[in-house]
């Protein structure tokens, strides 16, 4: 027992543990800029990852040598899973940059987790300054709402003939308690088409009713 509190205030043991846990404290730091950087965050996040490098540092120190590395190590990447349920991909990929550091920093590697943070935080900057995984598409996302005792079925077909080169009816729904039918289809204008013209002529055909028209929502198919 003694023994042990005597090898823990060791000073050369002590002044390792607080250089690597400076350095974990800075690694952190940056991490939690580079994942900043263009992205939309709470404050909340952004200080666990700038925390989480000495809190995964000082569990792998703590352990260190024993049958405990694994279980920690397992618990460790179990509250990634759980965190990653409500988070998205970017934030799943930043829990993990921060959690490796702290691996590597807890087993003395200072060298890995630099070059760690240095390699994934230039790639997240390169490709959120590119155009890198960006959806491409000319078909855009319609959504036109019409009374529910109407036949949708070629309702709106000449209007698509004369402002669309392609389209396709994708999903019906009922809106409004069941009053109302929501057509959702995916189009393709044709080459200099006026979007307000081709929405009046829709909201004609549809006796005013709400009609929507944006881009197609970000990881859905866009093929017809």
């Amino acid at each position: 027992m003694f023994d042990w509190i005597l090898y823990t205030f060791d000073l050369t043991v002590a002044s390792n543990l607080v250089l690597c846990t400076l350095i974990s404290v800075v690694l952190g730091v940056l991490a939690s800029l580079a994942y900043m950087f263009k992205n939309t965050y709470n404050k909340g996040f952004a200080i666990t990852l700038a925390v989480l490098p000495v809190i995964v540092q000082m569990v792998i120190m703590l352990v260190n040598g024993e049958i405990g590395v694994g279980v920690a190590v397992m618990g460790a990447f179990g509250l990634v899973r759980f965190r990653s349920m409500q988070g998205s991909a970017r934030e799943i990929g930043a829990i993990f940059l921060s959690m490796a550091m702290g691996l590597a920093m807890g087993v003395g590697n200072i060298g890995a987790a630099v070059l760690l943070l240095v390699v994934v935080s230039l790639m997240n900057i390169v490709f959120s300054l590119t155009a890198f995984g960006e959806q491409r598409s000319d078909y855009m996302r319609l959504k036109i709402k019409i009374p529910d005792d109407v036949d949708y079925s070629c309702m709106f077909d000449d209007v698509f003939k004369k402002y669309a080169e392609k389209y396709e009816l994708t999903a019906v729904k009922t809106a409004n308690l069941g009053s109302l039918f929501e057509l959702v289809y995916n189009v393709k204008l044709k080459a200099n088409v006026n979007q307000k013209e081709f929405i009046d002529a829709l909201r004609e055909k549809n006796d005013n009713l709400a009609v929507t028209f944006g881009k197609m929502p970000v990881g859905k198919n866009n093929s017809l």
